[in-house]
């Protein structure tokens, strides 16, 4: 980055006149005969290229080079509830140890709550050659202070070059502050990563309404962060050999001050997740009406799946938020989904296009959905669905499904 200077010796009224004129975001002002620039500048560098020559100077801050040899390691943070591990963290372990082989680091976990020490090993049956454990009754309940503190004592002491964390509650609100703690930067909910030579994390994650694939890195800072879903990463095979070895922590009990008393704990009843399903049945704008979501979830009972959709159909009011697919809604990885008029825009696809088996329903032959699908139906999903639903209940059950197709 950098900043705008006005040099204010060169300044006349006509100067000033040309140069607020040339700004197209209204950021330069004529403040009592003199120039300042507000907060609407956009950095375009126009008033320095087509204004008055040596007026307004661009320039660019010092850019402090690190010494990356200094941060050795690929880790992940375990995520959890009462020490069962959440199946993101085994995802983020697999993907950990592809980054890390190609720049031949190790591979992290650190595990922070209390009475986990027995199930730090679970850890070791999917390749980690160290995990962290800070086991301390201070750490039994997820509080920020205390968790974020031992996580900065994690990376003060080993110095991993990245650090991964599921995109849960929990990781989300973690995080960030961690990233805060080292003045490090943080991308969120990414889908894809990978690691250059250097140990640049490379970060790609759906910017601009899903519009772009932006690419991001992090090459002056360390360590660098990324927080990713869900179902996004492929977790490894479990080894019923263990390698690697468990390190137990210390850490200050004063570090685990916080404004948070936790008084009670309330477990909320257990619901179906789209995000756990098998089978899915996806309805889109394709649907023209509430009561047509009916054949939807026909098809899903008669599959054993369940009824997922877009965003639309969520704004609608037609069906529950927890059962969008997308960007702002669920990230799935079923073995089978079926889409029903559904177009196939950046956000939906980006939470579905990991799925072992893609089958697309839609009447627009252009429709970007059948990039991303196996197999494509064109036709009215009001003509296919129904014929799909006779077929299997004739016996014929997904052979029906696949003459179809």
């Amino acid at each position: 980055m950098g900043k705008l200077v006005i040099n204010k010796d060169k300044l006349t009224p006509s100067v000033i006149e040309e140069l607020v004129g040339i700004c197209p975001f209204g950021a330069m002002e004529n403040k009592n005969g003199g120039l300042e620039i507000n907060a609407a500048c956009k950095m375009c560098k126009l008033c320095v290229k087509k204004g008055p020559e040596g007026v307004v100077q661009f320039i660019e801050d010092k850019v402090e080079e690190i010494d990356k040899s200094l941060w050795r390691g690929i880790s992940v943070y375990v995520d959890h509830v009462g020490g069962n591990i959440h199946p993101v963290t085994y995802e983020l372990i697999g993907k950990a140890r592809e980054l890390a082989a190609k720049i031949n680091h190790p591979v992290y976990a650190v595990f922070v709550g209390y009475n986990i020490k027995d199930k730090a090993e679970e850890l070791l049956h999917y390749g980690v050659d160290e995990v962290f454990v800070y086991d301390y009754e201070d750490l039994k309940d997820f509080r920020i202070e205390p968790y974020t503190a031992a996580l900065e004592d994690f990376i003060n002491k080993v110095k991993p070059s990245t650090l991964l964390v599921g995109a849960t509650t929990v990781g989300r609100s973690l995080a960030p502050r961690v990233a805060a703690r080292f003045r490090t930067g943080l991308t969120a909910d990414c889908t894809v990563l990978d690691m250059k030579e250097n140990t640049d994390l490379v970060q790609i994650r759906p910017a601009f309404g899903g519009n772009i694939m932006a690419q991001i890195l992090n090459p002056n800072h360390r360590p660098q962060l990324a927080t990713v879903r869900y179902k996004v990463m492929d977790a490894p095979e479990r080894s019923e050999n263990t390698s690697g070895k468990i390190n137990i922590q210390h850490l200050d009990k004063t570090k685990f001050k916080s404004g948070i008393k936790v008084l009670r704990v309330t477990k909320k009843e257990i619901e179906e997740e789209i995000s756990e399903a098998d089978v899915i049945v996806a309805a889109g704008r394709g649907v023209k009406s509430e009561k047509d979501l009916a054949m939807i979830k026909e098809l899903a009972d008669l599959l054993g799946g369940q009824v997922a959709t877009t965003r639309p159909l969520i704004e609608a009011g037609w069906i529950d938020a927890k059962r969008q697919i997308g960007l702002s809604g669920r990230t799935v990885k079923p073995k089978l989904i079926i889409t029903c008029g559904i177009s196939g825009s950046v956000q939906f696809v980006a939470g579905m296009n990991n799925s072992d088996l893609i089958i697309a329903i839609n009447k627009d032959p252009k429709a970007t959905i059948f990039d991303v699908a196996h197999y494509g139906i064109v036709g009215d999903i009001y003509e296919i669905i129904p014929k799909l639903i006779e077929n299997i209940k004739s016996e014929k059950g997904l052979k029906g499904l696949y003459e179809l197709v």
